[in-house]
């Protein structure tokens, strides 16, 4: 792919490009209420002006998922003004139109309905704020669709499995495949990008000679573990990425070096945050492309308002106050006043000669008090910019850093080595644990439990709410050092002391030390069933009988619902079959057993104690004894055992497309992915390219 200049010609394809238009946000605010719709109309206006083959939006077209009636009203009269004329349409699509445009009942691109007439289609994928909802799975880009003014795209309809068919355009001799993909939820995609659910189908035909651009909305930047998509999980076969979502600025083309596509961030036509991402000046992109190359031209907007955000650090101005100045804050806020008025005037400034800018700028202050600094009548303040700024109720906005807190006793300990953000992805409790032990001091050592059995036992009790297991743990490893101590006929505090260390040390990394733990788990789990608290979790719920219709027990899903039929009447022993003579098993956060004392004990008076506590039984009851049978004829749901496989591709589809699943290997660009069980590709490894 090369960005040489391209000319328009019958062979050369020009489009618009634009994401996040957010139409309707604040449009009963009485200064910024019309921001959105005149950007829009800007937007129309220079398609129509440099006579675009057909305009792509990247999603969140709309700022609510329902629209009002006079968003609506304003969206349709505008596109009704610039996409409808007299003016051809000079490229066809090649591709089956009910795959592509499934989400209504007239499958076929608009400019070809011979009841419409349409002179600069308009393709769009949906995005979070505009998200098909209810049960027909319907969003605001339907109803344009269903107008004949819009081709909504890339709707997948399964949650198990996406395969992303493109529309295939042909303009003269170049070719152009369009991939989208509307908004779903990151964690989810993440997933299935990571269990290999989402493929991209490609034309059997002459593979290379298409030009491949895919439009996403989703996080780019990284907000989380998995709330994100990496750039590496896309098919490397790409050419260009238009990346919806993000509303900075970033749309120049980048190279993805691994996956070596460009990648294009148009964001956001108006300012939906006073953050530091929304005051990139906004631009659209008009995209040319021809056979195999393309270049992208950035027009800036000219309606949007105005923007202007900058940090204040009080503390770096020791030279003009410091907390101990009298009449400090005043002086802070005079010093506030004089920067919000050197902002006004950068902006009256860059005004000049734009008569389409709007008159009032958004200003945003945020101001760190901290270090003894106290806030000011932010309320008060903004009263002195009212008729001067588009926001006067948040023009300041104060921050406090976090101080960070010494510690005494452990100051020795390196937590940022042990918790880097870098590795604390994927770690188990246990490696935590371990890696702790491993760095503190000789005083905090265990003695008695070994690190994987003391790792486990956290990992029981936060991942299995096993609240008994610690305690177990420790008891039961007590019992059976006392054991071995009587059995070796130690009696001195030293010995006792070498004795425990050598034992603990002889079970470390043991099939031994294995069995131990998963004693203690299993006294833990027979502890908390013999009080009452335990719950069909730990029942395998494929085991349970569901053909027959006697002797088996609806078992409830362990969500909790909002239907009725998620608890039955029976829950709390009012049902037909409970009797007065049974008990009333406690519940999950009463504890029957009494208090013991808080008052630490070394191993040397907890082996000469004359009185040991009992243990525990290990008798449990059976669920058959505990059950209420309930003869109401209220629905408990039940949860399934598996899933049913995800059903085979259509053959509409696999007909004219070859199936390429995401980073999938090749040898070459353009060779059809073939599946293979054996093939467990890295996510994140980049494809062989030539």
């Amino acid at each position: 792919m090369s960005s040489e200049n391209t000319s328009d010609d019958e062979d050369t394809f020009k489009i618009l490009i634009a994401t996040d238009i957010h139409l309707g946000y604040l449009e009963k605010d009485a200064i910024r209420g019309n921001d959105t719709y005149t950007t829009l109309d800007e937007i129309l206006q220079c398609a129509k002006q440099n006579e675009v083959d057909f305009i792509l939006l990247g999603g969140d077209l709309f700022h609510d998922n329902k629209p009002s009636r006079q968003c609506l009203h304003k969206c349709l009269t505008m596109l009704r003004k610039y996409c409808m004329g007299d003016s051809p349409v000079r490229f066809e699509i090649l591709s089956d139109q009910k795959v592509n445009f499934n989400t209504t009942q007239f499958p076929w691109v608009n400019y070809q309905d011979e009841n419409l007439n349409i002179s600069i289609p308009v393709f769009s994928i949906h995005g979070n704020h505009d998200d098909p909802t209810g049960a027909e799975g319907l969003c605001a880009l339907d109803l344009l669709s269903a107008s004949g003014l819009v081709n909504h795209f890339g709707h997948s309809h399964s949650v198990e499995k996406i395969e992303i068919s493109p529309i295939l355009i042909q303009k003269g001799i170049t070719k152009l495949a369009l991939y989208g993909l509307g908004s779903i939820p990151d964690e989810r995609l993440y997933r299935m990008f990571v269990n290999k659910q989402v493929s991209m189908l490609r034309p059997k035909e002459d593979q290379d000679g298409w030009f491949n651009l895919f439009t996403i909305h989703q996080n780019r930047s990284k907000h989380g573990p998995t709330n994100y998509i990496p750039e590496q999980f896309l098919d490397d076969f790409l050419d260009l990425v238009v990346w919806g979502h993000e509303h900075e600025c970033l749309i120049k083309p980048t190279l993805n070096e691994q996956q070596l596509f460009y990648v294009s961030q148009p964001g956001s036509s108006v300012a939906t945050s006073l953050s530091p991402g929304e005051a990139t000046k906004k631009k659209i992109g008009l995209l040319r492309v021809k056979g195999r190359k393309m270049k992208l031209q950035e027009i800036p907007l000219k309606t949007v308002r105005q923007f202007f955000i900058e940090d204040v650090v009080l503390a770096d101005h020791q030279d003009c106050f410091t907390p101990d100045t009298p009449h400090v804050t005043k002086k802070v806020e005079d010093y506030c006043f004089a920067k919000v008025t050197e902002m006004l005037d950068e902006a009256e400034r860059e005004r000049l000669g734009c008569r389409l800018t709007p008159e009032k700028p958004l200003i945003r202050l945020r101001v760190d008090y901290s270090g003894g600094f106290e806030a000011f009548n932010t309320s008060r303040f903004s009263q002195k910019f009212v008729d001067r700024v588009a926001n006067p109720k948040d023009i300041i906005h104060f921050i406090r850093r976090r101080e960070q807190k010494e510690i005494k006793d452990e100051s020795s300990i390196d937590y940022g080595k042990l918790f880097k953000p870098t590795a604390v992805e994927g770690l188990r409790v246990e490696d935590l644990v371990k890696q702790y032990f491993e760095a503190a001091e000789q005083k905090v050592q265990l003695s008695l439990l070994t690190e994987q059995g003391m790792g486990k036992a956290i990992q029981e009790f936060v991942d299995k709410d096993e609240k008994e297991a610690i305690e177990e743990l420790i008891t039961y490893q007590l019992q059976k050092t006392q054991l071995h101590l009587q059995s070796r006929g130690v009696t001195t505090e030293q010995d006792i002391d070498a004795e425990v260390r050598l034992f603990r040390d002889s079970k470390k990394n043991t099939a031994e030390e294995e069995k131990d733990i998963q004693e203690a788990m299993n006294r833990a789990k027979a502890h908390r069933l013999e009080r009452g608290d335990g719950d069909f979790a730990d029942q395998d719920v494929s085991d349970v009988n569901m053909d027959s219709d006697e002797g088996s027990v609806p078992v409830a899903a362990p969500t909790r619902g909002r239907g009725r039929g998620s608890r039955g009447r029976g829950g709390r022993g009012r049902g037909r079959g409970a009797t007065a003579s049974e008990p009333k098993p406690a519940g999950r956060g009463r504890s029957q057993k009494s208090s013991t004392t808080s008052q630490s004990r070394s191993i040397f008076q907890a082996f000469q104690a004359s009185s040991q506590k009992p243990s525990r039984t290990r008798a449990t009851k059976s669920y058959t004894d505990e059950v209420i049978i309930d003869d109401s004829d209220e629905d408990i749901p039940v949860t399934k055992a598996a899933r049913p496989p995800p059903k085979p591709s259509s053959s509409s589809s696999s007909s004219s497309f070859s199936k390429y699943g995401s980073q999938s290997q090749s040898q070459s660009r353009g060779i059809a992915f073939e599946d293979s069980d054996d093939d467990e590709d890295d996510p994140f490894k980049a494809p062989t390219r030539r």
